[in-house]
């Protein structure tokens, strides 16, 4: 007789999908909340100028960001603009980063960013979006992340944890990061949208984690509908 195979697990989204989004109201509660805990998140990328924002952002694909911080510290010591970057060359880059997953390719969309950059935008990082995503290994996240952090924003970059949480909640239903993106900016109200996406994220990383969220200590508990929680303190 065949092993019965077990069930697919379904996608976040998929298992919020039985549950209504929170009101406007829970949805103000739960960023007032997360404002009054930390009015004035900050990326735990570290950077000094828009341009060290786009290459550590580039950078931090399928990495974690204590890996990036460790090889911008001394990337960003000989390289901290586009022309410097130009400089050093995609050679000596790959070898400052090859710590990282896929360095190969990031060297080479670092490298060739910074040339546009330099040729095309006179050694400035554009604060549109389409600009921004028309660079090399700039995508839509990457992009919307310089322009909230760099440029004040208010885009919502949802990477892997912000999808998590926002479908949990459930803030929004969606299937794909960019159309959770879209749901949120749409939902979120404005004096909340500059933060959100830090908020979310922070959220995700350290409390609504993927296979333990830490309920018992979350500071929107009461307010998430999420229907796996785990039990309180």
């Amino acid at each position: 007789m065949a092993p019965t195979k077990r069930a697919k697990k379904p996608a976040v989204a998929s298992a919020a999908a039985s549950m209504e989004v929170v009101d406007a109201v829970t949805g103000n509660g739960i960023f007032s909340r997360l404002r009054e805990r930390n009015p004035d998140p900050k990326s735990e990328l570290n950077y000094s100028n828009p341009f060290t924002l786009l290459v550590a952002v580039t950078l931090s694909a399928q990495a974690t960001d204590v890996g990036v911080n460790r090889v911008t510290q001394q990337l960003f010591a000989v390289a901290d603009t586009p022309r410097k970057m130009v400089e050093l060359g995609e050679d000596k880059l790959r070898d400052m980063i090859r710590s990282l997953n896929y360095f190969n390719t990031k060297a080479k969309h670092v490298a060739e960013l910074s040339r546009q950059l330099v040729e095309r935008f006179g050694g400035e990082v554009p604060r549109t979006l389409e600009e921004l995503e028309s660079l090399p290994g700039v995508g839509h996240k990457t992009a919307s992340v310089v322009a909230n952090v760099a440029f004040g924003e208010p885009c919502i970059a949802v990477d892997t944890h912000i999808f998590r949480v926002a479908n949990r909640i459930p803030l929004v239903h969606a299937d794909t990061p960019r159309a959770t993106q879209d749901a949120l900016e749409a939902r979120v109200p404005a004096e909340f949208a500059r933060h959100a996406h830090h908020w979310l994220i922070l959220l995700g990383r350290y409390i609504c984690k993927a296979r333990k969220p830490e309920c018992p200590v979350c500071p929107i508990d009461d307010l998430c509908r999420y229907p796996e929680k785990t039990a309180g303190a």
